[in-house]
Order: C-alpha cells, then structure tokens, then sequence
C-alpha cells in the first residue's frame, strides 16, 4: 500500500472512531507512521485529507450498493454495518462538525448525499415503474439515512425494520 493509501485508510479509521476534531495531526501522523511534513504533502491540509477519506469511502459504499431494487438496497446497507460498523454516516458526522463551513468536505458531502438520492430515485423508478415519484423517494431516503442512524445503538435489526417498511412503500406505490 503506498503512503497516500496507507493515511487515508489510517485516517478513516481514527476519525470514524474518535471524530474529525479530536483527531489531531499528531494523531494521524502517528497512526500512519509517517511524519507531519510527508503527512502535509500527501494530504495537503486536514480539510483535504477528510475530503480525500470521504471520497474514497463513497467510492467503497456505492459499489455495495450496486443494485436494483429497495430490498436490495437496504440489505446492501445491513452488510455494510455487519462489515464496516456503524457510529452513524461518516458523511454527516463531517458536515455536522465542520458546520458545513468548511468547502472542501460540504463539497464532497453534499454530493455524495445528492448521489445517494438519485440512486434511490432510480431504483423507485425501476421497481414502480415511474420515473417521478418525490414523494415516495423522500421517504426511502429518510429510512435509508434513519437506518444508518439507529444502527449505532439497535444494530443491523435497525436496517431490517427500515428495509421492510421500504419494501412496503414500494409495494404499494405498485398497486
């Protein structure tokens, strides 16, 4: 693994578990073995390395969620918390303590959230066959998201119960 690689798989880790303030430099510089000035030159800034470790860990989540219907999606998210663990949206978690204030991380954060709806958007129109439902996929993003938050303390049962009343919604968008 080369050294960019090797902080921002570091990074994610130390910030999915201690947060994006409370992680200091020293902290990064340490977990990843190198020192602060190799750390300023693969990273940049701190802003840019959670940037950097935001986009890599999209990059990691949409490819489970290569699917095509709401169960699927929802059971894409069940194994992500199984494997991956789950102390809310990482994505959130950055935007929320950043205040949205920092460019490069709302930047990455607001995409991400804007692609997590079109997918959404898609697997609806694929399983209702209509390609314009706002209203049924604002309430699948707001279980999706529910989901990821309840799975800090209920678990993956938390995803289950949000994908079964996905699923419903769907089926009944059908009728």
């Amino acid at each position: 693994m080369n050294i960019k690689a090797t902080l921002i798989a570091v990074s994610e880790s130390l910030f999915d578990r201690h947060g994006f303030t409370a992680t200091g430099m020293d902290k990064l510089t340490r977990g990843a073995g190198i020192s602060s000035r190799t750390l300023y030159k693969h990273a940049g800034s701190k802003s840019a390395l959670i940037a950097s470790v935001l986009s890599e860990r999209e990059k990691r989540f949409l490819r489970r969620l290569e699917v095509t219907s709401t169960a699927a999606l929802f059971k894409a998210l069940e194994d992500w918390v199984r494997v991956e663990g789950c102390r809310n949206c990482l994505f959130l978690r950055a935007y929320g303590e950043t205040g949205g204030d920092t460019p490069e991380v709302a930047e990455v954060v607001l995409a991400h959230k804007a692609r997590m709806i079109e997918k959404i958007a898609d697997i609806v129109a694929l399983e209702t066959g209509r390609a314009d439902d706002p209203q049924l996929v604002e309430q699948i993003v707001v279980l999706f998201e529910g989901a990821t938050a309840a799975a800090v303390y209920r678990g993956e049962r938390a995803v289950v119960a949000a994908g079964k009343a996905a699923t419903t919604l769907v089926q009944r968008a059908c009728v």
